[in-house]
């Protein structure tokens, strides 16, 4: 599903980083892309693959939640070790489940 960037409404596009095998008379044997990257042939701006865009955002999305978890140093109500954890985890040392105080 490849649009152009520029929205010209061209149909042919060029897979800019794809190799090509031939035979020794030169004829098509196979091709592999190598990395995605495609240029409209209308207009010569960058095209997109929209059948990627579902697992872009599912990768954004990861990402962000991991960099939103929550880290803080607790001290472990029964071993009374400082511990730095995220949330709903338990003590490395005894175990214990341990809950990190939410932010109003």
């Amino acid at each position: 599903m490849l649009v152009c960037s520029r929205k010209c409404g061209g149909t042919l596009f060029r897979a800019v980083f794809a190799e090509v095998d031939v035979d020794s008379a030169g004829e098509y044997q196979d091709h592999r892309v190598t990395q995605p990257g495609y240029i409209c042939l209308n207009c010569g701006a960058p095209a997109l693959d929209l059948a990627q865009v579902p697992g872009e955002l599912e990768a954004e999305a990861q990402a962000e939640e991991a960099a939103a978890s929550v880290t803080a140093d607790i001290l472990c109500p029964v071993c009374e070790t400082m511990v730095q954890l995220d949330a709903n985890m338990e003590c490395p040392n005894c175990g214990s489940p341990l809950e990190v105080p939410r932010l109003p």
